[in-house]
């Protein structure tokens, strides 16, 4: 006996040849169990020898006929498969998709195919994951992006609450500066802790809500949501003023070109880790490389300037500037202080990302991150002190910028173009700083879907491996308070960095915990020196968070404040809810299929040919069958009447055809079912659902025990505009039953030409 295949029919048919009958020459097929495996006969199964034939004999693809051999004994089954360009046979009856397979069959959405493919590029397979990670240099430049780019607005937000209280005071930055930069290692150094703890990707949620328990876990979260959001929006204006700085014109359009710059992220970010990697490589480097020609040349020429390390007032007061004036106090400056840490937002995302970099990742991850703390620290010092040896002022409105106005003093004469250069590099690496936060969050949604806080399908991976659904939630998101605060990163700053310093500090005490735990096991001879480290990290930023919180407080920090339990509220919500399904599914009673009783009901407008064939179907599926017709007028009623009488009484003569070759054959069975019923609703208020939804109902209580399903027949035309002209009354009804219990909906399409 032998296989064969056929010509490749892609046809969606499929049928059983009848077994031959053994005859003298010829040997029973039945009794071969490969055979008895491929026609789905009753016995032993194949040979364990014939893996790939029984394997996709199993998967319901193919058509199978035995084919009489010309010689003696040369039967054999010819099998002939359909789906061969959507599907792969893997064996075991498994079945592998293909892209062909998630080919819309309809114009508009092979059109929009067309149109995901040009913008997102082709889908990638879960097997191409491992290619999709990272190496150092582009991780720095995605994960790094956010905290780098702070540089370019965090000394500005210092210097616009110190100067409240008079040019003078502007020179107390420097030294909260330095504070900010200890921070800045302590915070890293922890973070490297972190990576090596956790080298599955150590974000503050996953230690905090391991080490100290839910409730700290699920705020450490929400911190981070938040200020991923937050984070978006703060580096696209501050992007957008670096723009508007150089090319004045555009500035009524902030906001239209805040809103334009979100969106050109999210696309690139829906193409895939690895490909927004590769473009945003060039900006973060040209920033870096740009940031610190103009520190070294400033710091040059800050040397020539008279007063050695003194500094330069102002050449214009605080109130030509567009400030207020306010006695210097503590708070004011806790206040400054608090600002400038906004320098510090995006440090945690390389310890959040550790399974994104290529192997090993925890090695790689630490030296990324140490690179990244160096590089923030040089730039950050060195912008702080040059507008302290500078006497650079901001002003309220926000332009010129701080770095601007730094960039126009130090590149002047023949190097004037590196200040269009730098205004170019920051705008970019401002805009591409929200990439950190489009690592991030769809990551951090993706981990509290799976552990039940949000909805299943942020877990979910796009065509590009890209965890789509959070992408577009943060887009969303982001956009609507670039709209809200009019693009303004000032009012938005006032929001920023509580989130991400709570995070921190229950980051750090989690890790403090966990050092702890682990002091008595083997191999934890550094444990003191690693529980000192992260115990310094969260008093550090402990401290911190408290201070934003308190200082930022009535500039609109209570938002985040008030924001932070709700979003708790949310996840707990939300677990609760998905515990209760798991249970009532648990304790789902499973009905015998002996026992189950299944009514169908049908209903019709009018009995036509669509009519008879739903009654058919419903007749295949269920002895007992209750055709339905809501009569809203009486002629129409009593022409119904007529054509179903006419048909009951064809349907009960007996089969003329029907002679001794036919029951010899055995081919044709009929099984024996109860009439169908037609039940007849005159509906006087001309209404056609309601009735029928009622009856339904009610056929349900009076019959508990059974199923009712409910036989919708739905025409499928041939072109999507003629939708609006069909199925209106169906959807109705779908709708409506979706909600009532123990009520199956089948449809029968009706496909038209």
């Amino acid at each position: 006996m032998a296989e064969g295949q056929g010509d490749g029919d892609e046809s969606e048919h499929s049928f059983i040849q009848e077994p031959l009958e053994p005859s003298d020459d010829q040997p029973d097929l039945r009794d071969d169990p490969l055979f008895r495996e491929i026609v789905n006969l009753p016995g032993e199964a194949a040979d364990d020898d014939q893996p790939r034939r029984t394997g996709e004999a199993r998967t319901g693809l193919e058509r199978r006929e035995v084919v009489h051999g010309k010689r003696r004994n040369a039967d054999y089954i010819r099998v002939q498969y359909s789906g061969r360009r959507q599907f792969r046979h893997t064996g075991g009856g498994t079945l592998e998709a293909t892209p062909e397979a998630l080919t819309p069959q309809s114009g508009p959405g092979r059109a929009w195919e067309r149109m995901r493919r040009v913008l997102l590029g082709e889908r990638l397979s879960s097997g191409e994951l491992e290619t999709e990670r990272l190496t150092k240099v582009k991780a720095l430049a995605i994960l790094s992006s956010d905290a780098i780019s702070s540089v370019a607005y965090a000394t500005e937000a210092s210097l616009s609450v110190l100067i409240l209280a008079g040019a003078a005071t502007l020179q107390i930055n420097l030294i909260l500066a330095g504070c900010i930069a200890l921070l800045m290692v302590i915070v890293g150094t922890s973070y490297r802790q972190t990576i090596h703890a956790y080298p599955q990707g150590g974000g503050s949620y996953i230690v905090a809500r391991e080490n100290l328990g839910d409730l700290p876990g699920l705020i450490a979260a929400a911190s981070l949501l938040i200020d991923y959001v937050l984070t978006v929006s703060v580096s696209v204006s501050a992007g957008v003023d670096a723009l508007v700085s150089a090319v004045r014109p555009l500035m009524p359009y902030t906001v239209e070109l805040g809103v334009l710059f979100i969106a050109i992220i999210m696309v690139i970010n829906l193409r895939g880790v690895r490909e927004s990697g590769s473009i945003f490589a060039a900006p973060s480097y040209l920033f870096i490389g740009v940031f610190l020609i103009m520190i070294v040349v400033g710091v040059i020429h800050a040397a020539t300037l008279p007063g050695g390390l003194t500094t330069h007032m102002p050449a214009v007061k605080s109130p030509a500037l567009g400030w207020g004036s306010e006695p210097i106090s503590l708070l004011l400056i806790l206040t400054a202080f608090a600002s400038g840490c906004s320098a510090m937002t995006g440090v945690e995302a390389i310890s959040n990302g550790v399974p994104l970099f290529k192997k090993p990742e925890p090695r790689n991850a630490a030296r990324t991150l140490s690179w990244m703390i160096a590089i923030l620290v040089t730039l950050f010092l060195g912008t702080s002190y040059l507008a302290w040896r500078l006497g650079v002022a901001p002003f309220s409105s926000g332009e010129p910028t701080v770095t601007s106005q730094i960039a126009e003093t130090v590149f002047n004469g023949s190097f004037g173009w590196m200040y269009y250069v730098l205004q170019f590099a920051t705008l970019l690496i401002l805009v591409l700083a929200a990439n950190t936060s489009f690592s991030g969050f769809p990551w951090l949604s993706s981990i509290l879907a799976r552990d039940g806080f949000l909805p299943h399908q942020f877990s979910a991976r796009g065509g590009r491996l890209a965890f789509t659904t959070g992408i577009v939630v943060l887009t969303l998101l982001s956009t609507s308070l670039m709209v809200i605060f009019h693009g303004n990163t000032v009012a938005l700053i006032n929001l920023y960095a509580v989130g991400v310093f709570t995070a921190f500090t229950l980051s750090q005490t989690g890790l403090v915990v966990h050092w702890w735990r682990l002091r008595n096991t083997a191999g934890a001879s550094h444990w003191r020196q690693s529980l000192a480290i992260n115990l310094i990290g969260a008093i550090a930023t402990g401290i911190v968070a408290i201070v934003i919180t308190l200082t930022k407080f009535v500039h609109g920090a209570w938002i985040v404040v008030v924001l932070v339990p709700l979003f708790v509220l949310l996840f707990k919500a939300i677990s609760r809810h998905y515990a209760s399904a798991r249970r009532q599914i648990a304790e789902l009673p499973v009905s015998d299929q002996r026992r189950l009783r299944q009514i169908m009901v049908v209903p019709i407008a009018q009995f036509d040919r669509v009519a008879q064939r739903s009654i058919a179907y419903a007749q295949a599926l269920a002895d007992e069958v209750i055709v339905i017709h809501v009569a809203t007028d009486s002629e129409d009623s009593a022409e119904l009447r007529r054509a179903w009488n006419a048909w009951n009484a064809q349907q009960a003569a007996p089969d003329v055809g029907a002679g001794a070759g036919a029951a010899d054959s055995g081919r044709v069975r009929s099984l024996p079912h109860s009439p169908p019923r037609l039940v007849v609703i005159d509906s006087p208020y001309r209404s056609l659902t309601g009735p029928l939804i009622a009856y339904v109902d009610a056929l349900r209580d009076s019959h508990p025990e059974a199923v009712i399903t409910v036989v919708l027949p739905e025409f499928v035309p041939a072109h999507w505009w003629e939708r609006a002209l069909h199925n209106q009354t169906a959807l109705r009804l779908k709708l409506a039953f979706y909600t009532h219990p123990n009520v199956v909906v089948a449809n029968v399409p009706y496909h038209l030409q």
